[in-house]
């Protein structure tokens, strides 16, 4: 059973926290920047997928990450992803794009969900201080979200708690 790990950044903080996610679930596979994927039916052979996007298109409606991510969106509906389990985090500003925060999350879960993914990951907003998000289901966020630039200091023991919390809910990273 393979979990795969996939992101997208800019900057470099995305990768960066992916590989620290991978320190605490070696079970999965080593990170992969997702526009070195030559071809998405990768993921239809995998038993889970986490997917890491920043969101740097604050307020828009799509393609919100700004990354290799919004050009495959659309091919990512596409697949036949039915019984794959799927968790994302997110990158955002909570104190700058406090109106925004982590929109991208919600777009990538959308896209995963269309192809038949179970989605999985879901973190509470109640520890989170922003105003708003798209991506925002109920009481929770699609997602962990992560901010590295005004609280990077909660990102290893958040991503600690989330790669617990994704070992009960992805039975191949047990």
């Amino acid at each position: 059973m393979t979990v795969g790990i996939y992101y997208a950044t800019t900057t470099g903080k995305t990768e960066d926290v992916a590989d620290r996610l991978h320190n605490f679930i070696s079970s999965a596979e080593s990170p992969k920047d997702v526009s070195d994927v030559d071809d998405l039916s990768e993921f239809e052979g995998l038993d889970g997928i986490i997917c890491g996007i920043p969101t740097w298109n604050t307020g828009a409606d799509e393609e919100r990450s700004g990354t290799a991510w919004d050009s495959i969106l659309e091919d990512i509906g596409e697949l036949s992803l039915s019984g794959k389990k799927v968790a994302i985090f997110g990158l955002g500003d909570s104190s700058t794009y406090t109106e925004n925060y982590c929109d991208a999350m919600e777009e990538l879960h959308s896209y995963f969900q269309k192809a038949g993914a179970e989605m999985v990951g879901y973190v509470d907003k109640s520890s989170y201080t922003f105003e708003e998000s798209k991506s925002i289901i109920g009481e929770s966020f699609c997602g962990l979200p992560l901010d590295e630039d005004s609280e990077s200091d909660l990102t290893d023991s958040r991503l600690e708690g989330w790669a617990s919390q994704l070992k009960g809910e992805i039975p191949a990273l047990a």
